[in-house]
C-alpha cells in the first residue's frame, strides 16, 4: 500500500490543443508509473493523470479523464500543451485565467509546451520572467507580451513553480523532467530508454533555423537584409552596408539593431551559420570547405562561432542531423 498520496498531473484541453501531445504525455506518465512500480519502493508516490476541459464559460474547467478516478485531491501540476493552430487569442484565453491564477496561488505548478506559453502568459504570471516557446513564435510572442523575456535557445526552462518547453515535440522533455521531479532520476532514465528518447538536456537551438525579423517597418534596413540574404553575407563591411542604406555608419548601426534586435555582426554570423547547417545536413563536404563556402577563411573561427550559436560543434551537428 502506498504511503504517499498520488501526484496528480493535469493536462488542460484548451481550444485546438494538440491531442497527440495530450495522449503522448498521458502514456508517458502511465509508463513511468509502471516502471516505478518495478523499483519496489513502497514509499514512492503514484502518478495520477487527469485531463481538464471547459464545459462553459461560466464555470472553471473540470476533469474529463482521470487515471485514478476513485481518488480525491487536486493537481500538483497543470500542463498547457502545444497547438498546431495559431496561438490562442486573448479573448479565447479569458475563461481560463482566473482558474489558472487561483491554482497557481494554491501552490500548483504551471507548465506550457510550445504555443501553450501564450495561454500561460495571458495570466500575467510570466511578467519579468525568462521563458521559452517555439522559436518560430518568438516575434509574435514578444509583440503580445513585451514584459516577458524569451530565451528560445533553451528547450526547457524550469523555474520550479513555472516550467516552459520549446517546440511542439518538447512535451517529451517536459514529461521526463516531471518524472525526474516526482519519481526520481532512475525512473526518468528508464522511461526515456523505454521510449527511445533523449533524457532532458537537449537545447532548442540544435533545431532552430535563423528566422530574422522582417516585419519591423524600416524599409531601408529591409533592403540590406534582403541583400545580405542574396549574397550570403560574404565580403561585407559596415561601410558597405551603411553606404547601401544611404546612412552614416552610427545611424545605420542604431537603426539596424532597433529593427532586427541584433548587431550587424551577430546577424551576419547567424546568417552564415544557417547556410553552414544546410551544407552539413545535406552534403559530405569537409568542414574546411563548408567554412570557406559560407565566408570564413579561418576554420577555427568558424568552429567557435558555429558552436556558440548552435550549441554543437560542426562535426557533432553533422553526425546528428546529416540526411545520409
Amino acid at each position: 500500500m502506498h504511503k504517499k498520496p498520488p501526484i496528480e498531473i493535469g493536462i488542460v484541453l484548451y481550444p485546438n490543443a494538440q491531442m497527440a501531445a495530450v495522449l503522448g504525455l498521458t502514456d508517458l506518465f502511465v509508463l513511468a508509473q509502471q516502471l516505478a512500480a518495478r523499483h519496489g519502493n513502497e514509499n514512492m508516490a503514484r502518478v495520477r493523470v487527469s485531463h481538464w476541459q471547459l464545459k462553459d464559460a461560466e464555470h472553471p474547467p473540470v476533469r474529463v479523464y482521470d487515471s485514478l478516478p476513485a481518488k480525491s485531491g487536486s493537481p500538483e501540476v497543470l500542463i498547457l500543451p502545444p497547438s498546431l493552430e495559431e496561438p490562442i487569442s486573448s479573448q479565447c484565453a479569458q475563461p481560463y485565467l482566473n482558474w489558472l491564477l487561483a491554482r497557481h496561488q494554491a501552490g500548483v505548478t504551471l507548465a506550457s509546451v510550445c504555443a501553450g506559453a501564450f495561454l500561460l502568459a495571458e495570466t500575467g504570471l510570466l511578467a519579468g520572467r525568462t521563458i521559452t516557446t517555439h522559436w518560430l513564435y518568438a516575434e509574435k510572442f514578444m509583440g503580445r507580451f513585451p514584459d516577458v523575456s524569451l530565451d528560445v535557445d533553451q528547450l526547457i526552462i524550469d523555474s520550479d513553480d513555472i516550467l516552459t518547453a520549446g517546440g511542439a515535440m518538447a512535451w517529451t522533455d517536459l514529461g521526463l523532467r516531471l518524472v525526474d521531479r516526482y519519481l526520481g532520476a532512475a525512473v526518468m532514465i528508464d522511461t526515456a530508454q523505454m521510449l527511445l528518447v533523449d533524457p532532458p538536456g537537449r537545447q532548442q537551438r540544435y533545431y532552430s533555423a535563423f528566422a530574422p525579423r522582417l516585419s519591423h517597418g524600416d524599409d531601408a534596413i529591409l533592403v540590406i537584409q534582403h541583400w545580405l540574404e542574396e549574397t550570403g553575407a560574404k565580403d561585407i563591411s559596415l561601410a558597405n552596408m551603411a553606404q547601401r542604406a544611404n546612412m552614416e555608419e552610427r545611424t545605420f548601426l542604431r537603426r539596424f539593431r532597433k529593427a532586427t534586435g541584433m548587431t550587424t555582426t551577430d546577424y551576419t554570423q547567424r546568417l552564415k551559420v544557417g547556410r553552414a547547417r544546410e551544407m552539413l545536413q545535406t552534403t559530405a563536404a569537409p568542414i574546411d570547405t563548408v567554412a570557406w563556402d559560407v565566408g570564413y577563411s579561418d576554420t577555427g573561427a568558424f568552429r567557435k562561432v558555429f558552436t556558440r550559436i548552435v550549441g554543437l560543434t560542426p562535426s557533432d551537428y553533422r553526425r546528428r542531423f546529416n540526411a545520409g
